[in-house]
């Protein structure tokens, strides 16, 4: 418990399946040297696609997670889910079963789900008729299964939730599981997020709504540039992160390694409009604000922010003014880089994983930079870290995720200190 009576959640865990590496150090060492994840589609055939690259995860194979039966009835975000929650699980040193089943819950959230299985099913349900109907794409396609297959790999008894709050989901499970504990209801909470959304109907559509970049074909690591006057929009990738969450005198009982502590949250909503952010910035500036409220601390202890730095125009700058809003005079001192810089976009996955990045920040005392900043933008005038890692001293780290529908999503983490 702190001084006033809360419970105190810490991280004792990490698992991450990337574009960039299947673990968490491969993620990592690829941020910190700046290497891209995005590539040619190779999914599909997407060469009459006005876009045609996307953050693909390379050399996933389910097998080595999963009894292959089990995984050919799963969609691809559930697969990543059980891959990235096992790795969570052993980097936490967690036993098998756990100790005490009832006080572990699992949130994981996504925001498309399966949606990939439903397709190849609706594909051959009107190709053969009902009597071929796939009974099994209908479970795998569900949004919450990828909750349910990790509840079921670890035996958890306790609460077992799936969020779906578009690009702020990934944020947004490490808030929610932060309650769970703060209420006593569990001792620990794995939360994640994935997402597997590289098809031709989600490129089509996003395309369609002129999101995406398409003079990058050919030059596909120079596509996703945040903050950058050259940036055209998001790259669509994919991926799947995932934290142990524990009360803190549940870890310390146990010996566990603590990575760092949750110490503030907060979600908001624009209450705008289905695809466009609130132009005045409000709503992630209610979102930043209330969560370091939330944290009990100044915004002048705040030393980076993982941006939501998604490379589109018009979301790049906004964030840029919410930031300056929130922090004033400290914003010009804050160092702010885009884990989707080089990573892409993974939807539901991608505040997990840029939590993760800012947890490895805290332990390694280096920030990842912000890659092909190349021209900034002048009304993104921040320190970004461009181009190159950065050495410094991290104890505190703010994490921004804004998604559409107006969903938005602050996490703050701290070194922990005993």
């Amino acid at each position: 418990m702190n001084d006033n009576g809360r419970a105190r959640v810490v991280i004792t865990g990490l698992g991450a399946i990337t574009p960039l590496g299947l673990t968490v150090n491969e993620f990592w060492d690829g941020l910190i040297k700046g290497r891209n994840g995005i590539n040619r589609i190779t999914q599909f055939d997407a060469s009459d696609f006005d876009c045609q690259i996307a953050g693909e995860v390379k050399g996933f194979d389910p097998a080595n997670y999963i009894d292959p039966k089990e995984a050919r009835r799963m969609a691809r975000c559930t697969q990543f889910a059980i891959a990235a929650a096992k790795a969570a699980a052993a980097d936490a040193n967690l036993s098998t079963p756990l100790a005490d089943e009832e006080r572990a819950g699992v949130i994981v959230g996504t925001a498309m789900g399966g949606f990939e299985k439903s397709d190849e099913a609706v594909a051959e349900f009107r190709r053969k008729g009902s009597v071929r109907a796939n009974p099994f794409a209908v479970t795998a396609s569900i949004p919450n299964m990828a909750a349910h297959h990790v509840s079921r790999t670890f035996l958890t008894r306790g609460p077992l939730m799936c969020l779906v709050t578009a690009c702020a989901t990934g944020t947004q499970v490490i808030g929610e599981g932060v309650e769970l504990i703060r209420r006593g209801v569990v001792d620990m909470v794995f939360a994640g997020g994935t997402e597997a959304i590289i098809g031709d109907f989600s490129i089509a559509g996003f395309s369609g709504m002129k999101a995406l970049p398409v003079h990058f074909n050919h030059t596909p690591d120079k596509a996703s540039r945040p903050f950058d006057k050259d940036r055209e929009g998001f790259v669509f990738s994919e991926g799947c992160g995932v934290m142990v969450l524990e009360r803190l005198e549940t870890a310390l009982a146990r010996g566990a390694r603590i990575l760092a502590e949750v110490i503030g949250h907060a979600a908001s909503s624009d209450a705008f409009h289905v695809a466009q952010p609130d132009p005045s910035g409000a709503g992630a500036i209610r979102a930043m604000k209330w969560a370091l409220k939330d944290a009990r601390i100044d915004p002048s202890e705040v030393d980076y922010v993982n941006a939501h730095g998604s490379s589109t125009p018009i979301n790049d700058p906004l964030e840029t003014m919410a930031i300056k809003t929130v922090f004033g005079e400290r914003a010009r001192k804050l160092m702010i880089s885009s884990t989707k810089s080089m990573i892409g976009h993974p939807m539901g996955a991608s505040g997990t994983l840029e939590a993760i990045a800012c947890v490895k920040s805290i332990n390694t005392g280096i920030v990842h930079p912000t890659v092909n900043l190349d021209n900034p933008d002048p009304e993104c005038d921040l320190d970004y870290v461009p181009n190159t890692a950065r050495n410094a001293s991290v104890r505190v780290a703010l994490s921004n995720s804004f998604g559409l529908g107006g969903q938005n999503a602050c996490v703050v983490l701290k070194k922990y200190e005993g």
